[in-house]
């Protein structure tokens, strides 16, 4: 016992930790912890590269757990919500006009920069308000770094609307924008306005059925 714990104490202060004496002297670490208690611990490169090497697996482990929790609970998501009604789309692009839309002037706009919700507020209008290309059309607003014409290509793809539905463009120059924004909207925002090409059915009346269609659902 006295030889083992002299040899304990010899291995505590060229930096190894309880773990590796344990299995070097295959003595409890309890026996340790009452043998090396007043021992000073500064831990050897080996104890460190294990730390570092535990703590990556460790890191790389919850990361893995994360990623996984993701998928399966968007799956799950996917499952509860199920098909998608026209009544749903309906619901949903009135929500998406109620927060992000313009309501003044009886005018039918929405401004945005995530293409996702370019895309749902298009079908909104094509399925549920039955427009045609030629009753809706788009300007960019860009900042001093973007490319003009690869945004367009880009907002013509993600809108399935011709370069003939794109209104002039707009740069945003202001100097207090120009740093905050540059590399971070690569395509700036989209504006989508209704036009109702002569048609009041297709403008101010389809507006005026639209704020009913709000008043409705905020009773």
């Amino acid at each position: 016992m006295r030889s083992e714990k002299a040899q304990a104490i010899k291995l505590r202060v060229a930096g190894m930790s309880y773990g590796l004496i344990a299995d070097e002297l295959r003595v409890p670490k309890s026996t340790l912890s009452n043998w090396l208690r007043d021992v000073p611990y500064i831990p050897s490169d080996e104890v460190l590269l294990r730390i570092k090497n535990g703590q990556g697996r460790y890191g790389l482990q919850r990361r893995q757990n994360r990623i996984d929790e993701i998928k399966e609970l968007k799956a799950i998501g996917i499952a509860e919500i199920g098909d998608v009604t026209k009544r749903d789309l309906w619901m949903l692009g009135l929500g998406l006009w109620i927060g992000e839309g313009s309501k003044t002037m009886e005018q039918i706009r929405l401004v945005n920069s995530d293409p996702q919700v370019i895309r749902l507020y298009m079908r909104w209008l094509r399925e549920v308000c039955e427009l045609e290309n030629e009753n809706i059309t788009v300007a960019m607003h860009l900042y001093p770094d973007s490319d003009e014409s690869a945004s367009k290509q880009y907002w013509s793809r993600i809108t399935s609307l011709p370069s003939t539905q794109f209104r002039k463009t707009q740069i945003d120059k202001r100097i207090d924008k120009k740093q905050l924004k540059t590399g971070k909207l690569q395509h700036g925002t989209l504006h989508v306005t209704v036009a109702s090409n002569h048609n009041p059915n297709k403008g101010v009346r389809l507006h005026r059925r639209m704020m009913g269609w709000i008043a409705k659902v905020m009773e």
